[in-house]
């Protein structure tokens, strides 16, 4: 049985909160360049790079979150909703080569001494764009939390990642302010590369795990509670208790076990109540299989 309560308004909203945050990371992606041509500064500039990243994995995003939404086929008879989690993927890949990229180009620089011009002017426009950043990333996850949108939920993780590394950035950029020595520059850089590898990781393990249909335990005690609470004599035992996500939609299948004496239509009311209570009470758009097995 399923539950077909999906609302075109939830769509809407991802659409609409994936396009602000193509078009704001646009717009900060062009603000750190101009900051970086400004000041010639190594660590300004990985900070541009990873802003390109969020750009370049926004458009994925919303790309997945347009096929997620297709209905089920033939060829997909449990929808396309995982490739929300190959979008996650994809942003964690292309996060850590921006990270590889960055350590490229901030390595050599601690070996030749550069003169950094118009700092003022660099620290103010990377607050400003990490200020927008940071409202953006909140919005984006609590967005992605209400409508179950796993794209965008990791988007506004990213760019809160983003925020830590223009504030370490900054940083960097303050000390060459105050000591005179270049090497900040470069130093603030690999900080950056290390701390967004972390977060790339993240990314691509959250999404294997996804793509592996590795177990949920906080959604199986759920379904636990749920039997537990509505339980009834002639449930003799519930055992092989699954589930799988498929972006915002899971799927739950379980075998119940009922006496022997049931016939075929009670088996399987029985089992349709059970499907119907756990559909009404679940957060997920589920659908729900119960295999009825008699009692020996």
């Amino acid at each position: 049985m399923t539950n077909d309560n999906t609302e075109i308004s939830t769509q809407t909203i991802r659409f609409r909160a994936m396009i602000l945050a193509i078009s704001v990371g646009g717009l900060l992606m062009t603000v750190k360049f101009v900051a970086y041509f400004l000041t010639d500064s190594t660590a300004i500039l990985s900070d541009a790079l990873e802003s390109i990243i969020n750009v370049v994995a926004s458009g994925f995003a919303l790309y997945s979150i347009y096929v997620s939404n297709q209905p089920p086929d033939t060829s997909h008879p449990y929808g396309h909703g995982k490739i929300e989690y190959f979008s996650v993927g994809f942003e964690g890949a292309l996060i850590i080569l921006a990270a590889v990229a960055i350590l490229y180009k901030a390595i050599p620089a601690f070996f030749v001494e550069r003169s950094l011009t118009q700092l003022n002017v660099g620290i103010l426009l990377l607050l400003g764009a990490s200020a927008v950043n940071l409202v953006l990333g909140l919005f984006l996850i609590r967005t992605g939390r209400k409508t179950r949108s796993v794209p965008l939920e990791a988007d506004g993780k990213h760019l809160l990642t983003d925020v830590y590394t223009s504030v370490g950035v900054v940083g960097g950029l303050l000390l060459v302010r105050l000591t005179g020595w270049h090497w900040w520059d470069p130093l603030a850089a690999c900080a950056v590369a290390i701390n967004i590898v972390f977060t790339g990781w993240h990314l691509v393990k959250e999404a294997f795990g996804r793509l592996m249909d590795e177990a949920d335990p906080e959604l199986l005690d759920r379904i636990v509670a749920i039997l537990n609470e509505n339980r009834r004599p002639d449930w003799i035992d519930v055992h092989q208790l699954r589930t799988r996500h498929y972006g915002d939609k899971v799927h739950v299948d379980f075998h119940l076990v009922v006496p022997r004496s049931f016939g075929l239509p009670e088996a399987h009311v029985e089992a349709e109540e059970i499907e119907i209570m756990i559909l009404n009470t679940l957060d997920e758009v589920a659908e729900v299989i119960v295999h009825v097995d008699p009692c020996e």
